[in-house]
């Protein structure tokens, strides 16, 4: 089967993720000239004023999104998710005398646990390794500390496919969570969280921005001798401009909140799409009699990323041979553990998904 009535590929990628096609077309414009400015946003100095709007709405907008406390800052900041695997004990575990208590759940989470152990003890309470990381832990299992430093936690996996449906934690020990593929997707308590980070490249523009949001308590907590570019107060003082900031990212995610306030209305109903569309992929997991095989089990699986096997490993390259020609692109699994992936980020259409499950459809037909 080819495509219809689509001149570009459809993009599934774990990321970077699609973007919204309003978004898009705004970009396009703005490369080669900013109305407000007459320059290309490419070209526009991070000090201008234009520039401080254009940081100033998209930290409101997120604001409103999420409803985030007047007692919490929304920082922007660069280095991914990889950056704040460090930062985030840097400021918080270092100096303390206490143990950080993490979560791993899969490939990224576990990539943090060795950086903090750089700068203090850490315990993981949880290691879902064995599993083959196809499942969370019970929140009644988790055995915790009430006098932990923080507790840390990836809200999706993305090279799994697993999501959290609660919130790990006790109420007295500040939670952490690293929600860089499914931040946006849908409401969260902001309130419930001493700190939650996000890059860009899933649900809010191109790589180069970190969206960093953390309460302001625990700025008591964070030495005094911190290089000044590692210090989240260096930040919260520049107002996220303390050294030359990615302004071509930051005019994009302006625009994706504004398209998510605007156009689609909110987190819930942003949520609403999002459910909308993993069940309709999951829908051709389950009723392909094992011809596709989850890698999650059903109960944790991710509404961001949808990760499978085909019962024959050795169709897998044609099916991404006859998908790529028939215009998907981006359904090969992470590198670690191979396999397939449909990510399914706010920016990706309900019809866009339907007509990838009609194409895998077509391919057990083929070949089931």
């Amino acid at each position: 089967m080819a495509l219809e009535n689509l001149s570009n590929h459809l993009n599934f990628s774990g990321g970077p993720g699609a973007l919204p096609e309003p978004v898009l077309k705004v970009t396009q414009a703005a490369i080669m000239n900013v109305p407000e400015v007459g320059l290309s946003v490419l070209g526009i100095s991070h000090r201008s004023d234009w520039f401080r709007d254009v940081v100033d709405e998209t930290e409101n907008n997120l604001r409103e999104l999420l409803g985030v406390p007047r007692d919490y800052h929304v920082l922007f900041l660069q280095g991914g998710s990889s950056l704040q695997f460090s930062m985030i004990p840097m400021n918080l575990l270092h100096g303390s005398k206490k143990t950080a208590e993490y979560i791993v759940s899969g490939y990224w989470s576990a990539k943090a646990v060795p950086e903090a152990s750089i700068e203090g003890e850490v315990r993981v309470v949880w290691n879902g390794r064995d599993s083959g990381y196809n499942r969370l832990p019970a929140a009644e299992k988790l055995v915790l500390s009430s006098e932990a430093a923080y507790l840390h936690y990836v809200s999706n996996e993305t090279v799994e496919g697993v999501q959290f449906s609660y919130l790990p934690g006790m109420s007295d020990v500040p939670l952490i969570c690293d929600m860089a593929s499914d931040f946006l997707s849908q409401p969260i308590a902001v309130d419930r969280y001493a700190l939650v980070y996000a890059h860009a490249q899933k649900n809010l523009g191109p790589a180069g921005l970190t969206v960093v949001i953390l309460r302001d308590d625990l700025l008591q907590r964070i030495p005094s001798n911190l290089h000044k570019m590692l210090d989240y107060r260096t930040h919260i003082k520049s107002k996220s401009i303390y050294n030359t900031p990615p302004v071509f990212a930051f005019y994009v995610v302006m625009q994706v909140s504004r398209w998510l306030r605007k156009d689609i209305g909110g987190l819930a109903a942003m949520a609403q799409i999002n459910q909308a569309k993993a069940a309709t992929l999951y829908k051709v997991l389950d009723e392909s009699g094992g011809f596709y095989r989850g890698h999650a089990i059903r109960e944790y699986r991710s509404l961001m990323n949808v990760t499978f096997r085909l019962a024959d490993p050795n169709l897998e390259p044609l099916f991404l041979k006859t998908a790529l020609e028939n215009g998907f692109y981006g359904l090969d699994g992470h590198r670690s553990i191979g396999g397939l992936r449909a990510s399914l980020y706010n920016a990706v259409t309900q019809s866009g998904v339907e007509v990838l499950a009609a194409f895998m459809v077509d391919f057990q037909q083929r070949y089931g």
